[in-house]
């Protein structure tokens, strides 16, 4: 059983084309991010309302779209596309799957996974922060410094 990392992307990005997990550049990604490497998973993917399941390493231009601000039958698509790429990618019965990602950008995803934990799950923003900064912000601070 491997240890897989989804985080959903964020709205504050660079205005221009990076690696993904360059891209994202709020305080809410780094530390998502951070607490996901400081697990030390088999793999992290960013689930991204536009390009759908991206390695941290894929380069992308910055976009605006949002699932928060689409339709049900529009994250049910989107949903569909990103589980056809998971299924490329890893075992949906037996990967461990940890979600650091709100509701719309995991609803329709989890009845198709078997094993997953969702570590923010009922937290606000500022209580996903703290949670994120007790569990891995000092390695994120270090290497903000650096």
């Amino acid at each position: 059983m491997r240890k897989i990392v989804l985080i959903s992307c964020v709205s504050v990005k660079l205005d221009h084309k990076a690696r993904a997990e360059d891209l994202y550049v709020s305080p809410l990604f780094k530390y998502s991010l951070s607490y996901a490497k400081s697990l030390k998973p088999d793999m992290i993917y960013i689930l991204s309302a536009k390009y759908g399941l991206l390695e941290l390493d894929n380069i992308i231009e910055p976009y605006n779209t949002t699932l928060n601000t689409m339709s049900s039958d529009a994250i049910k698509s989107w949903s569909e596309k990103v589980l056809i790429r998971l299924k490329e990618k890893i075992n949906l019965d037996s990967d461990q799957i940890i979600f650091l990602a709100g509701d719309n950008y995991r609803k329709y995803l989890i009845p198709h996974i078997k094993n997953y934990t969702i570590p923010l799950f009922g937290l606000g923003i500022g209580k996903q922060l703290k949670f994120l900064k007790e569990h891995a912000g000092k390695k994120y601070e270090q290497r903000k410094l650096q």
